[in-house]
């Protein structure tokens, strides 16, 4: 039921709460050795793990960008403004050992990512570091450094969204504000040229008032696609929520 599955959802403050995990490709025994994660190569003298992606769309979610990393990422740091929780298209992420890194940054690197060339480069260690990377949890959020606030997601910012439906036309729409209406909705995301086919918005069963959320139907899903990436933007003051729907 579309209902339930996202009636009680839009104070959840976790990121990525939802998202599955990637086993990856298995790797050689001697690569799966801890002791060998680090190790110089080819392209990575230092045996560095650690990557900043930068340029990521907006409406990128963990399975998606591991997905595009060719499932080497055991840890990922969304970089998200400490104050409003705005994601700001970057991340940190660890991968599974400097091979890894190295095949990232020669290979992957300037790829396109739902339409974004992303951005890689090395992040190596700085001192005081190494007690908070990699993270405890899988998905994180946090500021600009690679290590400020520790921890798992907190506030009410941008939720990175779950794995997209094939020839998904269907998107749920949440912390909206009450003023909003179909005209209102309507030309939002008409700003991305996604023309919306139907809106319903969602009511509490008993008092009849305004869930603050809803679901828009669009015609295809292209159209559809370019909706999701204003997940996060500001919509009558503020930051409107988007996720997938069946």
């Amino acid at each position: 039921n579309d209902d339930q599955a996202h009636d009680d959802d839009d104070d959840d403050d976790n990121l990525g709460n939802n998202h599955g995990e990637s086993a990856g490709d298995q790797l050689p025994p001697e690569e799966d050795d801890p002791a060998n994660k680090n190790q110089p190569c080819k392209n990575n003298p230092l045996g560095i793990t650690r990557l900043f992606l930068g340029n990521l769309p907006f409406a990128v979610s963990e399975p998606t960008l591991n997905a595009h990393l060719h499932d080497t990422i055991t840890h990922i740091k969304w970089i998200t403004d400490k104050t409003t929780g705005k994601f700001y298209g970057s991340a940190f992420v660890e991968v599974r050992n400097s091979k890894d890194a190295a095949k990232a940054m020669k290979e992957i690197n300037g790829t396109l990512l739902m339409g974004r060339p992303i951005k890689i480069n090395y992040a190596p260690m700085r001192p005081g570091e190494e007690n908070d990377w990699p993270p405890k949890s899988k998905v994180i959020t946090g500021g600009k450094m690679a290590n400020a606030g520790g921890g798992q997601a907190g506030g009410k910012g941008l939720k990175a969204m779950s794995v997209k439906p094939e020839g998904c036309c269907k998107l749920f729409i949440g912390n909206l504000s009450y003023d909003i209406d179909d005209e209102g909705i309507t030309k939002f995301f008409m700003g991305v040229d996604a023309e919306i086919k139907a809106v319903r918005w969602l009511y509490h069963r008993d008092s009849g008032d305004f869930k603050g959320c809803g679901y828009v139907d669009f015609w295809n899903t292209e159209a559809c696609e370019k909706a999701a990436t204003l997940n996060g933007k500001n919509l009558l003051g503020r930051p409107i929520r988007i996720d997938w729907a069946e």
